[in-house]
């Protein structure tokens, strides 16, 4: 799924936790790792790395050390486009917005502009976290097929215990089915037809999928996604929300400034954007 795993690391107290947190990450994917920094490169900084890596045994790892100097969320990119990473991963701040140390519009511009996917992790743990409660946005865009099956296929490799695809209705066609003068009994019944379309939508896309062992809930709420999605995250301790960016299809015309920067200002648990 994830050939090469890159970290944007800065020299911070949650450097080491980070590094060990990608590193089950390469480790449960068989994938190649790749560590960014921006900044000046000096034979103490060199040093420094050099202990962490020993420390953390990357030696058995296929290790690609990147220094670069320059605007940093640009320099991170273009290292991600040079080593053609498939995953970025970067630390984050619950809730102050993300990344604890590229902040504000550099974060922004990572998650708009990267060509692979990002994960972004709030509380990274030296003794790494694990992903047994996974919430993975259903809502109906061209995007959600992909999303779903690679959230799918995510879940199966970290053993997930816990999988829910989260839907919304639509609720222009809510209000639609309900603009007229129909009784309580007849105003329930298109609620409830609306929900199962929902839920229908969604079996239909699990359906293509090897499920394994894995058992998915559907849910399906009303009102914006962002904000459900965060609430129902919240609400079951997830351990990470896996959403879409289906770039080329004009999914952020649809979400930004809105909805994912929304959502990324008050991330409710580890984030993980995929994309195309």
């Amino acid at each position: 799924m994830f050939k090469k795993i890159a970290l944007a690391f800065a020299f911070s107290p949650r450097m080491e936790a980070l590094i060990a947190e990608t590193k089950k990450l390469v480790v449960t994917f068989e994938s190649e790792l790749v560590l960014i920094h921006v900044g000046k490169k000096t034979p103490e900084l060199e040093e420094k790395v050099e202990r962490v890596v020993q420390s953390k045994q990357l030696e058995g790892l296929k290790t690609t050390l990147v220094w670069k100097e320059g605007k940093p969320a640009r320099m991170i990119l273009e290292a991600c486009r040079q080593h053609d990473v498939d995953l970025l991963v970067t630390g984050a701040l619950k809730k102050e917005g993300f990344l604890t140390y590229y902040m504000g519009s550099v974060a922004r511009k990572i998650i708009r502009k990267s060509h692979c996917s990002v994960m972004t992790l709030i509380d990274p743990q030296v003794e790494t976290s694990s992903f047994s409660k996974v919430v993975i946005n259903g809502t109906q865009l061209t995007v959600t097929p992909q999303v779903i099956a690679q959230g799918i296929k995510f879940s199966k490799q970290v053993k997930a215990e816990q999988v829910h695809v989260l839907n919304e209705i639509k609720m222009y066609g809510l209000q639609m089915g309900t603009a007229g003068e129909d009784s309580e009994e007849e105003v329930s019944n298109t609620r409830r037809q609306l929900v199962q379309n929902e839920i229908d939508y969604v079996q239909q896309i699990l359906n293509t999928i090897d499920l394994a062992d894995l058992r998915v809930n559907i849910k399906v709420t009303g009102g914006k996604w962002a904000i459900e999605l965060a609430r129902f995250c919240e609400k079951i301790e997830a351990d990470i929300l896996i959403v879409g960016d289906g770039r080329r299809l004009n999914f952020f015309d649809r979400i930004f400034p809105h909805d994912l920067e929304e959502l990324l200002s008050t991330l409710p648990c580890n984030l993980l954007l995929i994309k195309k």
